[in-house]
C-alpha cells in the first residue's frame, strides 16, 4: 500500500488532477503495474529450460510435418517412374498415332504450315521422347498441314532478279526456271506458275515455285537496218542511234561548203531485200555530199 501510495503521489505531481485527491488516475497507475509485473513473469518464463524445449518440440513437430509431406507427395505422384513416351517427332501422322496407340497413350493433333517439310509430318510433339508419364497420358502433337495456305502474288514488274527472289522467299514463295527475254529493262517481265502467265494479286498455294521471265537489259539482239539515204546527216545520225546501231565512218564526197546541207548518198550495210536486220550496235558507214536531198530514191 505505500507503494502504491508513492506511485500515485509521482503521478498527481506530474500530471494535474481534476476531482477530489487525484483518484481518477488511480487506474492508470493500477494499469502501469499491471503491466511491469506481466513482461517481468514474461522475460523470466523465456529464461527457463520449460520455454526452450516448448520451443523446439515445435519446430521439430513442424520439420517432420514437412518431411511427412513431401515423401506422401512423391509417393503419390510415383515421381521418377512410369512409362517413357515413345520418339514420334519426323513420322507421318499415320505411323505417329499408331505408334502412340500400340503404347496406351492417347493424343491430340494440331497443325501447322511449314515449308520443305512433307505435308502429314509430325513436326513437335510434348512431351518429348523418353519423357516417363503415367499410363494413358495425352501426347500433343504438331503436324505438316496437307493444304498450303493460298497467297497473293507481289508486284514484280519494276524488280531485278536479285530483288524478286527476296520478295518472293518473303511471301513465301520460291524461284523456278528463270529465262531472260531481250528487253532494254533488266526486271521481271512475266511470272509463270504451272507454265501460265500469271498477274500481280493471284492466290496461289504458299511454298510454290514460280518460273521468272526477265529482260536482258540490251534489248533485241538484232534491229532492223534503217534507210538513211536521201536524208540531211544530222537525221539520218539520230535514225541510227535511235535503232541502236553506231556510226562508223563518213565519206565525204566533194567540196562541203555548208555543213548544214549535208544530205546521205549511200550507207553500208544497206537495208535489201536479203538483208533487213543486224546485229545490235553495228557500225553503220555513210556516204555524204554537199547539196539539197535527191526525190530520186536509192
Amino acid at each position: 500500500m505505500k507503494l502504491i501510495k508513492a506511485l500515485i503521489q509521482n503521478v498527481n505531481q506530474k500530471l494535474p488532477l481534476q476531482g477530489v485527491g487525484g483518484l481518477q488516475n488511480i487506474p492508470y497507475v493500477w494499469l502501469q503495474i499491471s503491466l511491469q509485473k506481466a513482461m517481468s513473469k514474461f522475460w523470466a518464463y523465456l529464461k527457463t529450460s520449460s520455454f526452450r524445449n516448448t520451443l523446439l518440440a515445435a519446430i521439430g513437430s513442424i520439420l517432420l510435418l514437412l518431411l511427412i509431406a513431401y515423401f506422401s507427395l512423391d509417393y503419390y505422384t510415383r515421381h521418377g517412374s512410369g512409362v517413357p513416351v515413345p520418339l514420334v517427332k519426323g513420322m507421318s501422322s499415320e505411323r505417329a498415332i499408331q505408334t502412340l496407340s500400340d503404347q496406351g497413350f492417347g493424343y491430340q493433333i494440331d497443325s501447322i504450315y511449314v515449308q520443305d517439310e512433307p505435308p502429314g509430318t509430325i513436326v513437335e510433339q510434348d512431351p518429348d521422347a523418353g519423357t516417363n508419364v503415367k499410363a494413358n497420358r495425352i501426347i500433343y502433337l504438331t503436324m505438316v498441314t496437307r493444304l498450303s495456305p493460298p497467297v497473293a502474288l507481289p508486284d514484280l514488274s519494276d524488280e531485278n532478279y536479285i530483288e524478286a527472289v527476296a520478295t518472293l522467299s518473303n511471301f513465301g514463295l520460291k524461284v523456278g526456271d528463270t529465262t531472260s527475254k531481250p528487253d532494254i529493262a533488266n526486271h521481271v517481265l512475266e511470272v509463270r506458275f504451272s507454265g501460265q502467265v500469271i498477274k500481280p494479286g493471284t492466290k496461289i498455294p504458299k511454298g510454290s515455285r514460280l518460273d521468272l521471265v526477265i529482260g536482258n537489259g540490251a534489248g533485241a539482239s538484232e534491229v532492223d537496218i534503217p534507210d538513211v539515204v536521201n536524208q540531211d546527216l544530222d537525221a539520218a545520225k539520230f535514225a541510227i542511234k535511235g535503232a541502236g546501231l553506231t556510226i562508223g565512218i563518213i565519206q565525204y564526197e566533194g567540196a562541203i561548203t555548208d555543213s548544214s546541207n549535208v544530205v546521205v548518198t549511200a550507207q553500208s550495210p544497206a537495208k535489201t531485200d536479203s538483208a533487213t536486220k543486224v546485229s545490235l550496235g553495228t557500225r553503220i558507214n555513210l556516204s555524204v555530199t554537199q547539196g539539197k536531198k535527191s526525190d530520186v530514191p536509192n
